[in-house]
């Protein structure tokens, strides 16, 4: 498909966060052209108006638990470990055929109405994600969830070459994994250090999450999840952390040190209690924060507008110093930061010969208007209703409140209707 955007806003996040007035060409799954209107020879299968609207990059939601859709509303309240031990792992294992398909694919209608172009998904099966992924024409980066009771050293280096292969032409891709220290034991800690030396590849881990799995750490090992990992050779080759609430100092020199990202998940943190994760010290020290919604089970929403208004607002409350944290970067944590943790450095922005995974802002709504400055008005008052477009790979996924996706809405709600039920 050849598809011209023409009179409407650009924010390319290419050139910080200036917002022009240019037309984005896109070619197949390619951006081709960014600049002033001009005469080409291109046939057009499609001309498509902004009029006025904003273009800008997709989102990236860098960490999350897709098919935990089934869980939303289900087991709220709780504390986390009585959470995830009493509640979650019980009914997940009650998961069965292709369960995690229809329950992916119900996530994915999600991301796409919030402006979500790519997710960082840590979930089994993997082949069920792959799948609802592929099908509906989404990106998927997969992330090992390797621990003491899911899947073996075997399986995820199989998965590492399996699912990095380019038959898949880019859309779906993997990174190395494991759930958490607790759930590891040092032996099999030791093996993915092993993985991660064989193939010279970054790791990520639910790191540092509350303040419990720090202390069990300290009590097991006599030193912190971060520097454990580091000490394993886990972060030997990048890679990075997930929520990281409670990094020390000596874990965030870590971080630094060996070019690790922090995964910040607010909303999550907020509703299981975990705490506040101290963003103004990440930025201090140059480490790279990207933004995910974590699972809808602990959520229980997939909306980034959400996450992006409290990365910025809980720091500034925790510090009661509301220059904390200016929103542009905030923008930049959801976009490019987070691409870059992915790995995905050609999604990240709108320039020529990046992939065309970009989204359109409504801007004609009461929440946008007057227009003082766009992208402050995207983080502090916008919302999924501003999302009027979401385009994967070159493909539009979804306009105007309605699918592309090869599915019925009302076959994806029935389905997941039917999976919960059964489960409760």
């Amino acid at each position: 498909m050849n598809i011209r955007f023409y009179n409407g806003r650009i924010l390319t996040m290419a050139n910080g966060y200036e917002v022009e007035e240019k037309e984005v060409w896109v070619q197949d799954n390619k951006i081709i052209y960014v600049g002033e209107k001009k005469d080409g020879d291109i046939k057009w299968d499609e001309e498509i108006d902004l009029k006025g609207n904003l273009l800008m990059p997709g989102f990236k939601n860098a960490h999350t638990h897709s098919a935990m859709t089934f869980l939303r509303s289900n087991a709220d309240d709780y504390p986390l470990q009585t959470w995830l031990t009493e509640h979650i792992f019980p009914r997940e294992a009650q998961l069965q055929g292709d369960d995690v398909y229809w329950l992916s694919i119900l996530a994915i209608m999600e991301y796409l109405t919030s402006g979500i172009t790519a997710n960082f998904d840590m979930y089994f099966p993997e082949d069920m994600i792959v799948k609802a992924s592929v099908d509906t024409g989404f990106r998927t980066v997969l992330c090992g969830a390797l621990n003491n009771f899911v899947s073996s050293i075997e399986d995820m280096e199989k998965s590492y070459i399996e699912y990095n292969d380019e038959k898949y032409n880019g859309l779906i891709s993997y990174k190395l994994g494991f759930h958490a220290e607790y759930t590891c034991s040092k032996e099999l800690l030791e093996e993915i250090g092993k993985l991660a030396e064989k193939y010279k590849a970054p790791v990520w881990t639910h790191n540092s999450e509350t303040k419990k799995e720090v202390e069990d750490c300290i009590e097991r090992y006599g030193i912190t999840p971060t520097k454990l990992f580091d000490e394993l050779g886990i972060y030997d080759y990048g890679g990075g952390g997930y929520h990281c609430v409670y990094l020390n100092d000596e874990d965030m020199d870590i971080f630094k040190d060996k070019g690790l990202y922090v995964i910040t998940n607010p909303s999550s943190n907020i509703k299981l209690a975990s705490g506040i994760a101290p963003i103004e010290k990440f930025e201090e020290r140059e480490i790279p924060v990207g933004i995910g919604t974590d699972g809808p089970a602990s959520n229980n929403a997939l909306d980034m507008f959400r996450e992006m208004f409290l990365v910025s607002g809980l720091t500034k409350v925790k510090n009661f110093d509301a220059s904390l944290i200016d929103g542009n970067d905030v923008i930049k944590m959801a976009t490019v930061n987070s691409a870059h943790a992915m790995g995905l450095f050609d999604c990240d922005a709108i320039a020529e010969g990046k992939k065309a995974d970009l989204i359109v802002i409504d801007l004609d709504r009461p929440n946008m208007r007057p227009i003082n400055n766009i992208t402050k008005n995207i983080v502090y008052s916008g919302s999924k209703e501003n999302v009027k477009l979401t385009m994967v790979d070159g493909k539009i996924l979804y306009r105007d409140g309605k699918f592309n996706i090869g599915f019925s809405e009302e076959e994806i709600y029935k389905k997941a209707q039917e999976i919960a039920e059964r489960i409760k």
